[in-house]
């Protein structure tokens, strides 16, 4: 019998009923390997103690109610992460999108207050920033627009990691008030800037007075092997973007702001029902807690060393692989030909990967994967790289 959901997914011939660590279970019993987090989200693994036990406490004693009120775990959530970041204030919503959209917002409402009656944001080819309009129409993906338009104005694009195109720009758009970039691209192929990209952009968004807004949805929360993948750059944002690694599965998002920029939204400029409710925020806690606590952000570092070594290692010499890259846990396989097939013959092998841009392997294990998972994680996806390369 069909079911009533509306058919938005292709989803895979799989539903999991628990997890524990780097592990899934199926409803038929079988364990996987579980290489993708969620999408960049469960870097804690699943079923933490510190995010269940979180979770259940605060259940137990208030769910929401709402931002018409002080909400004391928000102001400590806000507090810890502003501190982490070296940044000032924090709006909190509930998902990448609502956080790029405050961000896209908060720019353009900057811009007004400087006098530019029609504001621009520099944006990036392959980039992805969400799926509702406005960040539909930032993304740097013809493909996710596609059938959408009209699509929302302000925004202009140019290559991702060509500082050239953005000092070409700077000439002659009077009207730019901010740069929207991902420090790393993940959804357009773990594409990895050269140096000193970040550094550079910080310096024209000085020179030009634009907001450098950071899109670190994917790449936060300790993944990169630092909290944050910019400070792998010694620089610090005007605007950075959260989500997904945040709450661990539970939803929450946040745009954070510093100098200037922190004081641009102001009571009534924009909201949110649930963002930020004590059970959210009791998720998050629990999160930045335990990358503490536990030095996740070297384990995270150190792992993503040994993977990118032992698949060097493990596919020198393949035919067909035309580059392994990496940052962290946020590491792509990129191939000569498309490879979507590649999802399914792991997922019959019991090992969860996802491939992006047609030809990438993306992996996105969580921060507490084993050594023995890690290198068993290795051993499994080369065998399949080589034999599908192979065919």
């Amino acid at each position: 019998m069909p079911h009533a959901l509306m058919a938005t997914y292709q989803r895979l011939p799989v539903s999991f009923q628990r997890g524990e660590g780097a592990w899934l279970w199926d409803s038929e019993g079988k364990r996987y390997l579980d290489a993708l987090s969620g999408i960049a989200v469960c870097g804690l693994g699943h079923a933490h103690p510190a995010v269940s036990e979180a979770l259940c406490r605060q259940a137990g004693e208030l769910i929401h109610t709402s931002n018409l009120y002080r909400i004391p775990l928000q102001e400590q959530l806000g507090d810890a992460l502003t501190e982490a970041a070296r940044m000032e204030r924090v709006f909190f919503c509930n998902s990448g999108a609502e956080a790029n959209e405050a961000a896209i917002k908060l720019a353009r409402l900057h811009g007004h207050r400087k006098g530019i009656e029609k504001p621009v944001i520099l944006v990036m080819e392959e980039s992805f920033h969400g799926r509702t309009l406005a960040t539909l129409s930032a993304t740097g993906n013809r493909k996710v627009q596609a059938g959408f338009e009209p699509l929302v104005q302000g925004f202009a694009r140019v290559p991702f990691g060509d500082i050239e195109s953005v000092r070409a720009v700077a000439e002659n758009s009077p009207n730019i008030v901010a740069v929207l970039v991902e420090p790393i691209q993940g959804e357009g192929g773990i594409n990895i800037p050269p140096e000193p990209y970040l550094q550079q952009l910080r310096e024209v968004c000085d020179q030009q007075q634009w907001l450098l807004m950071l899109d670190e949805i994917q790449t936060g929360m300790g993944r990169s092997g630092r909290m944050f993948s910019h400070q792998h750059n010694a620089i610090v944002p005007d605007v950075m973007t959260l989500a997904k690694g945040l709450g661990n599965g539970v939803p929450i998002g946040a745009c954070l702001a510093c100098g200037g920029a922190a004081e641009v939204l102001g009571a009534g400029s924009h909201g949110s029902t649930f963002g930020g409710n004590p059970l959210a925020c009791a998720a998050g806690l629990a999160v930045l807690k335990t990358l503490e606590q536990e030095q996740l952000l070297s384990r995270a570092e150190a792992l993503g060393a040994r993977l990118l070594s032992r698949f060097a290692d493990a596919l020198a010499g393949a035919a067909g692989i035309e580059e392994i890259r990496g940052q962290g846990l946020l590491i792509g396989i990129e191939l000569d030909r498309p490879c979507a097939t590649l999802v399914t013959l792991a997922l019959e092998q019991g090992l969860l990967i996802n491939v992006t841009a047609e030809r990438v392997v993306r992996l996105l294990p969580p921060l507490i994967l084993t050594d023995n998972e890690a290198d068993l994680l290795v051993e499994q996806l080369s065998h399949l790289l080589t034999d599908f390369l192979n065919r």
